[in-house]
């Protein structure tokens, strides 16, 4: 069987769209650690560690304001909301299906705009440890081939599965890797309280993007006045926020209560063998413009738990992405028409 990451066309990320040079971000990893590259592509020599090393008597950091920090922060994350309240792609669900869908899909097209949403402070979903708090990873083959893919060591342990000898080693190594892509931005400690729908002209509804707010914010509703949420258009939205919980199986939940689907399924008990099939064979376009994936899916459809094996959720992650660029070549001709009516002067 030919690795996963082949399915898609899997590329480095490309130039700048705009001006054809390496963005910033290729430039300071091209350079030596001793380097800094400036945002106007100047460099400048750095410290290292060794040069400090027993020096400390004299120690001092550069010098800063309090209000420079701030600023900092405040104008990229401003400028990200800004940038992404019109994505191309939402994934929703930072755990390791939503994250391997974000790898695939921003190696594959680094022209789109991918933003994700987890309504944790900590992305990873469960995969930072492999089950019941113990440390090892277990992925049955052929999912093999996705660590190859991200460079994640692992020990060939059986015919039929491998182990990672932890599982935070593949969560940080898939995480550090996606959060990297210049065409993609994680808004983490943000939730999604709704999904945006249109009318699909044919009595059903489709989506066209997801209604979000800061976790802490949603999580206070009942003890505080309104606090209206935010909004991203999208012309797909990937829903991987796992099985029934606090935030769980959120767009399955949904689109129940609103008549997209006419009831959950409903997770069944484990069955490892029975499950892991199920989920990647399963991963789809529920309803137009929205892909569930990963454990949310098993309470759509009625797919068995499967426990502490991870294998699916990276090969469903790989699917979602094959699916969702199909998907979005035939939504943005009618999202961008959307678009254009909606358009005032003055206004992007």
């Amino acid at each position: 069987m030919a690795p996963p990451a082949a399915l898609l066309d899997l590329q480095e990320p490309a130039a700048n769209c705009q001006n054809g040079t390496a963005p910033v971000s290729t430039k300071i990893a091209a350079v030596p650690h001793t380097t800094a590259v400036l945002a106007n592509g100047s460099s400048t020599k750095q410290k290292t560690i060794e040069e400090m090393a027993g020096n400390w008597a004299d120690f001092k950091f550069a010098p800063i304001r309090e209000s420079q920090v701030s600023r900092a922060m405040t104008r990229r994350y401003f400028a990200d909301l800004d940038k992404y309240a019109e994505s191309d792609i939402v994934i929703v669900g930072a755990g390791s299906c939503g994250l391997s869908t974000a790898y695939c899909l921003a190696k594959a097209r680094p022209d789109l705009k991918i933003a994700i949403i987890e309504a944790s402070v900590s992305p990873g979903g469960g995969a930072w440890l492999g089950g019941q708090l113990f440390s090892a990873m277990v992925m049955r083959k052929p999912a093999d081939a996705f660590l190859r893919e991200i460079g994640v060591p692992y020990e060939d342990a059986d015919d039929d599965f491998v182990v990672v000898k932890h599982a935070a080693l593949f969560t940080s190594t898939i995480l550090s890797k996606v959060i990297q892509f210049p065409n993609v931005k994680l808004f983490n400690a943000t939730v999604v309280e709704d999904l945006i729908t249109r009318a699909d002209g044919k009595g059903g509804i489709r989506l066209a993007g997801v209604v979000t707010n800061w976790t802490l914010v949603s999580m206070h509703h009942d003890d505080q006045s309104c606090m209206d949420p935010n909004t991203i258009n999208a012309p797909v939205v990937i829903s991987t926020t796992g099985h029934d919980g606090p935030f769980g199986a959120f767009s399955a939940k949904r689109l129940v209560s609103m008549g997209g689907l006419p009831a959950l399924g409903g997770m069944r008990g484990l069955d490892m063998n029975t499950a892991e099939d199920a989920i990647v064979k399963g991963t789809r376009e529920v309803v137009p413009g929205l892909i569930i994936g990963g454990m949310e899916l098993s309470e759509v459809d009625g797919a068995n738990r499967m426990g502490p094996t991870f294998g699916a959720m990276v090969l469903s992650g790989v699917k979602a992405a094959e699916e969702a660029l199909m998907i979005f070549e035939l939504r943005k001709k009618e999202c961008s028409e959307e678009m254009s009516s909606a358009r005032r002067p003055g206004l992007e």
